[in-house]
């Protein structure tokens, strides 16, 4: 059986500025979150890219072609009413950042991982005066807590709308200081995205490419440019 979809039922999707923020118009009617509530958007550019991922879809809605949307609606419907918590979840990951945990062999990757990660660490340090400490293997390295207070605090301040993209951004990449070097112009989205996968780019090249996985990694990275674009239609 095919998966249902709902038809589309308007001819113009449009943005316009309401009390508040903006809003998206679909023939002349203000488009809803899922949970009912008013999509309010809070700048022109998101507006019009949520109106305009309206106005390309065709007989039918797929939503997965709406990731603007979708995450606005993540942002009214959830983030709004847990801002705090997920903010410090997302903090968190400053105690165990992907950054952090290095190979001890071989010893290329090893090499491969300190000249392309320690830049970032220093980067975090001079930026938010937070030095965080790298270490070979898996065993968990404690870090600094003043330095973990110090990465936590630009987290904590994010509206929902700006945590929603940042979310995707830290999830998706497993580092806190990766996503905060994108939203601070200090990382491309894509060379970040390459960052996070040197440990799976090595295996590549050394067992060569599995179909599935990188089928994944695909949708991963597209939810990862999504979350970066988002956070730039904020600003």
């Amino acid at each position: 059986m095919s998966e249902w979809k709902a038809k589309r039922f308007w001819k113009q999707a449009s943005a316009t500025q309401a009390d508040g923020g903006w809003q998206v118009l679909l023939d002349g009617r203000p488009v809803r979150t899922p949970a009912k509530a008013a999509l309010l958007l809070p700048t022109q550019a998101l507006a019009e890219a949520v109106a305009a991922e309206w106005g390309a879809q065709e007989e039918r809605i797929d939503p997965r072609a709406m990731p603007a949307t979708r995450t606005a609606n993540s942002a009214i419907d959830k983030l709004a009413l847990q801002r705090e918590e997920v903010a410090e979840m997302l903090a968190s990951y400053g105690g165990s950042d992907m950054l952090c945990y290095r190979a001890e062999t071989p010893a290329e990757l090893a090499a491969r991982q300190a000249a392309e990660w320690d830049p970032l660490l220093d980067w975090a340090e001079t930026a938010y005066g937070a030095r965080l400490r790298p270490t070979a293997g898996i065993m968990p390295v404690t870090q600094d807590a003043a330095a973990l207070e110090r990465l936590a605090a630009p987290v904590r301040e994010m509206e929902p709308f700006a945590l929603a993209a940042f979310h995707d951004l830290v999830a998706l990449s497993g580092s806190l200081v990766l996503a905060l070097a994108v939203v601070a112009d200090r990382l491309d989205p894509e060379e970040a995205w390459r960052l996070s996968r040197i440990d799976e780019e090595w295996q590549i090249e050394q067992w060569g490419e599995d179909e599935e996985a990188e089928a994944m990694a695909q949708v991963k990275r597209a939810a990862f440019l999504d979350a970066a674009r988002f956070w730039k239609l904020l600003h």
